[in-house]
């Protein structure tokens, strides 16, 4: 009893293992995107947190200053401590809404997966 192997096994088995080879590739991406999703999501809420927390004590302590200069200064010269006050705060505004700007350009989330996506069109483009 010999049995010669058919060439539709070798081709079946072959194009079976392509296939399971791609969804493992994929699984893996899918893993990954979530993973940096779960991790892009917790860097969001903290970082929003510290936003919320650093403009509220901020403010405070703008108003105080302002409060305090203003106090300090009624007498005299009120209408050149107010305009000095206004024109600090709206110089801090621009330099901080450049400094967002200029981060959120920058900012590049899921790098990890777009890396290895790229990876994997070059690995596919060898071998075509």
């Amino acid at each position: 009893m010999n049995e010669t192997p058919h060439p539709e096994d070798g081709l079946r088995s072959t194009l079976t293992r392509m296939v399971r080879t791609l969804r493992d590739v994929a699984e893996n991406r899918v893993e990954l995107f979530l993973v940096e999703w779960r991790e892009q999501r917790l860097q969001l809420v903290e970082l929003l947190l510290l936003l919320l927390v650093g403009t509220v004590c901020a403010l405070m302590a703008l108003f105080m200053a302002t409060l305090a200069l203003v106090a300090i200064f009624w007498n005299t010269h009120p209408v050149l401590v107010l305009t000095l006050i206004i024109l600090v705060y709206a110089g801090m505004a621009v330099v901080a809404f450049g400094m967002l700007n200029s981060r959120l350009r920058r900012w590049r989330a899921f790098d990890a997966t777009l890396e290895q996506i790229k990876k994997d069109q070059a690995c596919f483009k060898e071998k075509s």
